[in-house]
């Protein structure tokens, strides 16, 4: 069995951190991902879907310092299901992508890579950017 998700999509906000016992941190926000159809009249028809992500640890400490509200991501991952009984006893439930990486698309043809070691890191204008170099020299498609 495989539980594995990929997304490319914007972030709807900057990611929420939050920093709890023994120094574990936690990231959450949204991504919203597009899909262009022609429905049956003919139309073209943009349909935007909404995914809350949640990071954990590193990849959320890299989160902070690198995403922000719009910017392009790709996201690898895997879906998790959550149910509880809220205050008032009623059941609730909520599905979310646990990230286990992800690469900013900054321009096209430049990514920026937390989830591996294929990376390098240098500062510019203060912030703390990372490049990743596709193996192979390829060119990636979007």
């Amino acid at each position: 069995m495989v539980n594995k998700v990929f997304l490319l999509g914007r972030l709807g906000k900057d990611p929420e951190v939050r920093y709890l016992e023994n120094n574990r941190a936690v990231a959450n926000f949204t991504l919203a991902t597009n899909e262009v159809f022609i429905d049956k009249s003919g139309n073209k028809v943009e349909q935007t879907d909404w995914h809350n992500i949640e990071m954990w640890d590193a990849l959320a400490r890299n989160a902070e310092k690198v995403l922000k509200k719009g910017r392009t991501v790709f996201i690898e991952g895997k879906i998790k299901n959550e149910t509880w009984t809220d205050k008032e006893g009623n059941k609730r439930s909520a599905v979310r992508i646990r990230a286990l990486q992800f690469q900013v698309v900054s321009t096209p043809g430049a990514v920026v890579d937390h989830g591996n070691n294929n990376h390098h890191s240098h500062e510019k204008n203060g912030n703390v950017h990372e490049e990743h170099q596709p193996e192979g020299g390829d060119i990636l498609p979007f």
